[in-house]
């Protein structure tokens, strides 16, 4: 096992500008090292992050989310395990894929994307962060629940609260207040919400959920509640940030962009190739529940264990030329990209894959198909600087571009 003082320290500066040169020098020097700033044991080649969340034989558990995640979101089902994993999943699953999301979901998403693009059609420019990808998955989900859109807003400002709780890596005193303190507000903004719901259905998630059924198993009220606040979270996030990558991806690669134009259907490589690159989530915990051996040496029994998915989804023994964005390659099977077989590792793995993979799929290609009708000639505007930000999810702090405006499209019918 390797010290940590040959590779840049997590929680520096450095790291957070461009983790992909640390990453490189983590799989090269120091594939499993213990890092005192996180209390935890970090992993980063590629065999060892896909062992630990495709694992069967429970050495790697979620037992971690019990003080990362349930103090702002409640016990969800990206802690549970066993039937109570199998049962809860099989209550919402149905509601993000076949012909719910077909049918209900995607004129949403349709909907919202192009009411966000109507607000700069005309004007030529845009930042596709701050004026689209930012606001685009909480409209989104708000409509998805039958939310009044004036809480908008608020709704941003909790799930930012609930990203920054997650990713507190450093034990920041103030980002736990302020996860805590949005916990509360998020509970008594929802929990009448549901209530209410639950006495006049209609045709929206929440009503879904308030109904759903599996072997005489159903949500209570708080149930729902964990689970709306962690669809925001993980969906609003992630959306957000893949939607930003990938255009950002592509106008670093005219000729990928070029192809893209040409044939919209190679959108589905492009986004599992940004997947793969440049994931959203750079990192994901577990814990082990016995000593395990893995690259480099063996992490105890009861630690918690950082898995490197920005570092193992770049780890040249899988991937051939894995700095390189290549849509087009032939080691990324978009076929099973969003789904539990997927090659790369941005949405986990095995029981506990994403299970909102298939909408963060439909979100991402309705926007990205409706934003190149809009913006047939899309280019990066004066100025334009595509920097990332973030370490526990990564994603560009602006996408300044520019376009000559494409004719509106006939107004649709819902």
């Amino acid at each position: 096992m390797t010290a940590a003082h040959e590779v840049p320290d997590l929680l520096s500066r450095e790291f957070a500008e461009n983790p992909y040169p640390a990453y490189r020098a983590m799989r090269e020097k120091a594939p499993l090292f213990w890092h005192e700033g996180t209390q935890s044991w970090v992993i980063s080649r590629y065999e060892d992050v896909e062992r630990a969340f495709k694992d069967k034989e429970a050495l790697f558990t979620t037992d971690n989310y019990a003080w990362q995640a349930e103090p702002v979101h409640g016990k969800t089902l990206i802690q549970m395990s066993g039937r109570e994993h199998a049962t809860r999943r099989a209550l919402v699953a149905p509601a993000f894929r076949g012909n719910e999301l077909r049918d209900k979901v995607v004129p949403v998403i349709e909907r919202n994307a192009r009411e966000l693009i109507d607000l700069f059609r005309d004007s030529g420019s845009v930042d596709l962060v701050s004026g689209f990808a930012s606001h685009f998955p909480i409209s989104v989900i708000a409509d998805m629940f039958g939310l009044d859109r004036s809480g908008q807003a608020a709704l941003g400002n909790w799930y930012r609260a609930f990203v920054a709780f997650t990713a507190n890596l450093s034990g920041d005193p103030e980002q736990a207040a302020e996860g805590t303190r949005a916990q509360a507000e998020f509970a008594a903004y929802m929990l009448p919400v549901i209530r209410n719901r639950r006495e006049h259905l209609g045709d929206d998630l929440l009503s879904t959920l308030c109904t759903a059924e599996v072997d005489g198993v159903s949500m209570s009220d708080e149930d729902i509640k964990a689970f709306c606040s962690l669809l925001l979270t993980a969906g609003a996030e992630t959306t957000d940030k893949a939607i930003a990558g990938l255009f950002a991806n592509l106008l670093a690669n005219p000729d990928q962009l070029a192809a893209v134009r040409r044939d919209r259907g190679l959108l589905d490589r492009a986004f599992a190739e940004t997947l793969r690159y440049t994931p959203p989530v750079q990192m994901i915990m577990r814990q082990t529940s016995v000593d395990v051996t893995v690259s480099g040496g063996t992490i105890p029994a009861g630690a918690t264990v950082t898995c490197l998915i920005g570092a193992a989804n770049r780890d040249p023994g899988r991937y051939r030329d894995p700095d390189r964005f290549d849509l087009f390659r032939d080691d990324l099977a978009a076929t099973t990209a969003f789904s539990a077989a997927a090659d790369h590792l941005a949405f986990a793995l095995g029981r506990h894959f994403c299970v909102g993979a298939l909408l963060a799929r439909a979100e991402v290609e309705i926007a990205a198909n409706q934003l190149l009708d809009a913006m047939p000639d899309v280019r990066p505007a004066p100025g334009y600087d595509p920097a990332a930000e973030g370490v526990f999810t990564r994603g560009p702090k602006s996408l300044r571009v520019e376009f000559t405006p494409a004719p509106a499209p006939s107004p649709a019918v819902d």
